[in-house]
């Protein structure tokens, strides 16, 4: 059974940045994805001023920044008819005053790129987590099923759970998960980009803010925001419908959105929001969305993972290579990350609103108070900038 110091099981953003900074400290660290590649649609494609300030900590920016992406230094919203900002990045203590959107296959090969210089680092792709081991009251390790069939057991010291919200690390540890409630789902989508359409990097349109268009360059990516469990009722309706209800939200002509033809274009993102109530047992630790799905509103969940992920390092690397690690340090990963998790997710069950069923009734309904009042502020912008940008109790390289 052969052994690594740290085996990370899921190479998103929390995963890949946590295994390249243990890489780099020395920390024999395998990551395990079960994806044969990076490429897939509709992941968060955000990435947010504090951790554009991980990577020029790490030396990275430059060139991370010569990769093709947009900026974003406000975020919009529809507001009693007019646009309004409602965060605005510029009086941030950080070198980039701006949201980055880029695609979250780029970011992530960039990632395991650097983490591959390190000796101590190795990846394995194409390669399903289907149990973790036991001994001696404590997880010792993970059963793995390469693409092939083959199996595996993979000895760690330390198994980190960072496999996202349908986490088969926590389920296998039996973590509990506190479940927060979502009132939405989202449909997400694609529509060709033409080159006198408006610029918006990001924002929210209609007087619901019930879509939300990002700028991918050459295309928009639509987040159409539906009742909880109202997809089955909005393909009942028809494509037609669904349509018509995006133009009426859209600041872009009904006829564009005749290219959505067939329901395989629409794509269902099932909105959770949830936290552990204990984000580790002995040998087993969980981060990112494997320890708090966060909510698509403001698209911190990417921020979130990355911080707990320089917060783990910060506190488990040296403990790692010495070969000294105890409960103890898992238990101070979760008191370091466990207040920004909470504040976060209340800030943004401030900022949503139980909604009724998608509809014109539905359509016709005020954003939210909290949105009003930020978009009649001078001020608010600003801070809603920092919890955005920066969020709670930034995370700074130390290892």
């Amino acid at each position: 059974m052969a052994g690594q110091d740290c085996c990370i099981v899921g190479a998103g953003p929390a995963g890949l940045m946590l295994g390249l900074l243990l890489a780099r400290a020395g920390v024999e660290t395998t990551v395990v994805e079960k994806h044969v590649d990076f490429l897939r649609d509709f992941r968060g494609d955000t990435i947010h001023p504090s951790t554009l300030e991980v990577m020029s900590e790490l030396g990275f920016l430059g060139e991370f920044l010569e990769m093709p992406h947009q900026k974003a230094p406000s975020l919009h919203a529809e507001i009693a008819g007019r646009s309004a900002t409602i965060a605005d990045f510029s009086r941030l203590p950080t070198r980039c005053k701006y949201i980055v959107f880029m695609p979250q296959w780029d970011f992530l090969s960039f990632l395991a790129g650097k983490a591959r210089a390190f000796p101590t680092f190795r990846m394995v792709m194409n390669c399903e987590t289907t149990g973790l081991v036991e001994a001696d009251g404590r997880i010792a390790g993970v059963r793995l099923q390469h693409g092939d069939g083959r199996e595996e057991t993979l000895a760690a010291t330390l198994t980190v759970g960072a496999d996202g919200r349908q986490s088969v690390v926590r389920r296998a540890a039996g973590l509990e998960a506190e479940d927060l409630g979502s009132p939405v789902d989202v449909l997400w989508m694609q529509l060709s980009r033409a080159k006198d359409d408006p610029q918006l990097p990001m924002s929210h349109a209609g007087p619901s803010q019930g879509l939300v268009m990002i700028d991918r360059g050459d295309y928009w990516q639509l987040g159409h925001v539906i009742a909880k469990a109202g997809f089955a009722e909005t393909k009942a309706e028809g494509l037609a419908a669904l349509r018509a209800r995006l133009a009426e939200r859209a600041p872009l002509p009904a006829w564009r959105f005749d290219e959505i033809t067939t329901w395989d274009q629409v794509h269902l993102l099932e909105v959770r929001m949830d936290r552990l109530r204990q984000w580790w047992k002995p040998g087993v630790l969980c981060i990112g969305d494997a320890a708090h799905a966060m909510s698509p509103i403001g698209g911190v969940g990417v921020n979130l993972a990355i911080q707990d992920a320089v917060a783990a390092a910060n506190i488990l690397a040296a403990p790692l290579a010495e070969g000294q690690l105890t409960t103890a340090h898992l238990r101070a990963v979760q008191a370091r990350r466990s207040f920004p998790t909470r504040a976060t997710q209340k800030v943004q069950r401030m900022m949503r609103r139980k909604r009724k069923p998608d509809g014109e009734e539905a359509s016709r309904s005020r954003p939210p108070a909290f949105l009003r009042a930020i978009a009649g502020s001078r001020l608010l912008p600003h801070l809603a900038g920092r919890l955005i940008g920066i969020g709670f109790r930034p995370e700074h390289v130390r290892t």
